[in-house]
């Protein structure tokens, strides 16, 4: 609807001020239009000709939530959730003004009532922020995931799993705006605009498989991506999941997921995934297989939604994964992370230098003799520019800025280390390259097919 036809709107009510369907008409459709102040004037309108009308009361009670008025939505919703049969709308909104209200306990319940009455009422935006706000009211002590088979959480034995609350954003990742762009789309802004993605049925979450030579900030990255959308955030190694015992490792699996589905939003980060979903025509023995089998159920959400879990991966070695890992709503999105361009390097430069000592630096002449470095790499050449002024200024009794000449001194004494892992790159995009699937390792190599 546009504001020519809102304006078509009020001059039907100016003729017929009595018409309490038109004017409610109105009203839902400023709100619509996320014209919540004038949404609340029509609603007020609409009251003094209908002041028991349950359903206005509640547009009016949305229009004071949208606008951050929670004491006059409260008034509004408290009355209408106390009536014998009320709307299951008005337990939603009194969910969001009660959220509103650092109420968090109290909004879930409201919640649930909500959900209990209309399962259409579902938001999984709304059902994240309750979730989170309940979690940041427990103790600041770090959450844990026990593994093992330890029941006793107060037991130091067994291995555990900790559960972070990442401060990194993107602003902290130099460089990757591709990568950035391609997470955004399939994980920030679902959260952001829930109810757009459900219109086209799309779910919150899902899974984004990331490879490349090793030290380019994949694990960074998938970390930023947790504090960006202000979700949890959980890093899973092999050492995590594999057990002795029979049947354990696929229980420690299942306790993450299950953890991870209980604390939504929440960013699941598998590191070195080759290795928990090695290709299983490869592997000899079947607990493995299990192993990996068990993965993929609970990728599918096969005994739970996965729903609000963002599910992330990084791989050093892609053409090591079962292909069953890449069927859709698994790892169906697959990134592939280069080593950084050279305003990434600058930037990567930037971000460890920040604090220290330093003259003029010429970022621009550094990043040209670092061509094919990581990000490890550039880190590794400010540790080594960094021990050589440590060294002088001990010498000297006082510190000693780093300068461009130490920077381009290091290069001669780090060499980049991504050049190995593109020399086996190169064969399996040359010569089993499925479907185009490491396209993207050509194209950066600058080779044609």
């Amino acid at each position: 609807m546009d504001i020519n036809e809102i304006n078509e709107l009020r001059e039907a009510i100016k003729a017929s001020p009595d018409n309490i369907p038109l004017r409610k008409y109105l009203a839902n459709a400023l709100i619509k239009l996320k014209k919540f102040e004038e949404a609340e004037l029509e609603y007020k309108n609409a009251l003094k000709h209908a002041p028991n009308n349950a359903s206005l009361k509640l547009g009016l009670a949305l229009a004071f939530c949208e606008q951050e008025k929670t004491s006059l939505g409260l008034v509004i919703i408290e009355e209408l959730v106390e009536h014998d049969q009320p709307l299951p709308r008005a337990w939603l909104v009194y969910a969001k003004l009660l959220l509103q209200a650092k109420q968090s306990n109290a909004a879930k319940g409201a919640y649930e009532n909500a959900i209990a009455l209309d399962e259409n009422l579902k938001d999984a935006f709304l059902e994240s922020q309750i979730n989170l706000s309940n979690q940041k009211n427990e103790e600041a002590e770090p959450q844990k995931i026990k593994l093992g088979g330890f029941e006793d959480e107060d037991a130091d034995d067994g291995k555990s799993i900790d559960i972070e609350r990442p401060e990194i954003s993107f602003s902290d990742v130099g460089g990757m705006d591709k990568v950035k762009e391609e997470i955004r789309m399939k994980i920030i802004h679902p959260l952001e605009h829930p109810e757009l993605y459900k219109m086209y049925g799309k779910k919150i979450g899902g899974g984004l498989l990331m490879y490349g030579p090793p030290g380019c900030g994949k694990t960074h990255l998938a970390r930023a991506t947790a504090g960006q959308v202000n979700a949890n955030f959980i890093s899973v190694g092999i050492s995590d999941i594999l057990d002795m015992y029979l049947g354990q490792s696929e229980r420690n699996l299942h306790a993450i997921f299950q953890r991870a589905r209980d604390m939504k939003p929440c960013v699941l980060f598998f590191d070195e995934v080759d290795a928990l979903g090695a290709n299983r025509s490869d592997m000899k023995q079947s607990a493995g297989r299990h192993l990996i089998n068990q993965f993929l159920s609970e990728l599918d959400g096969v005994e739970a939604d996965n729903d609000g879990v963002l599910i992330l991966a990084a791989t050093n070695a892609p053409w090591h994964l079962d292909p069953a890992f890449r069927r859709p709503g698994r790892f169906d999105r697959i990134l592939f992370v280069p080593p950084p361009d050279e305003p990434a390097r600058a930037s990567i430069l930037q971000i460890h230098l920040k604090e220290k000592p330093l003259g003029k630096i010429d970022y621009s002449k550094v990043v040209k003799k670092t061509a094919e470095y990581s990000g490890a790499d550039m880190k590794a050449l400010v540790d080594i520019a960094i021990e050589s002024k440590l060294d002088e200024a001990i010498r000297k009794g006082k510190p000693i800025p780093v300068e461009t000449k130490d920077l381009i001194q290091a290069t001669k004494k780090h060499k980049p280390t991504t050049k190995e892992w593109f020399q086996t790159a190169k064969n399996y995009a040359l010569f089993a390259n499925e479907a185009g699937l490491y396209d993207d390792i050509l194209k950066y190599l600058k080779i044609k097919k």
